[in-house]
């Protein structure tokens, strides 16, 4: 016998459970969908586009990690990224990159996260730019 009581039916309901809601949202990758579709085509309308990122130096080394994202127009949305990340979207140069991007009609959303060496990357920065 198990020390731990099954539950049964009626527990469950008490606390709300539902069978098939398991997570939150509308499913992975949906939160992305509809930003780059809302504030994207919101941004390209204007010809704007929107960075934001973060880098730290890792200590006792000449790498950094960096998470950095961006959302507008299409043509446009690689500069809003850090001067120092230029060219690393979906580049395998560093010792990890992870980097996506959704394109839908004239906006494009990208972000990428590094952990690597990266020329010119400060010890610490805080980026954002609305161009």
């Amino acid at each position: 016998m198990s020390s731990v009581d099954p539950v049964d039916d009626d527990s469950r309901r008490q606390r709300g459970w539902r069978p098939g809601r398991g997570g939150c949202g509308c499913g992975g990758g949906c939160g992305g969908f509809l930003l780059v579709l809302i504030v994207g085509i919101g941004l390209s309308l204007f010809n704007a586009n929107l960075g934001i990122g973060a880098s730290l130096r890792i200590p006792l080394t000449e790498s950094n990690l960096t998470v950095a994202g961006s959302i507008g127009v299409k043509e446009k949305a690689r500069d809003a990224l850090p001067d120092y990340d230029q060219g690393r979207l979906g580049a395998n140069q560093n010792f990890f990159n992870n980097s996506w991007t959704l394109t839908i009609g004239p906006a494009e959303g990208a972000g990428l996260i590094v952990i690597g060496r990266q020329d010119s990357a400060p010890a610490i920065d805080l980026h954002l730019v609305l161009k």
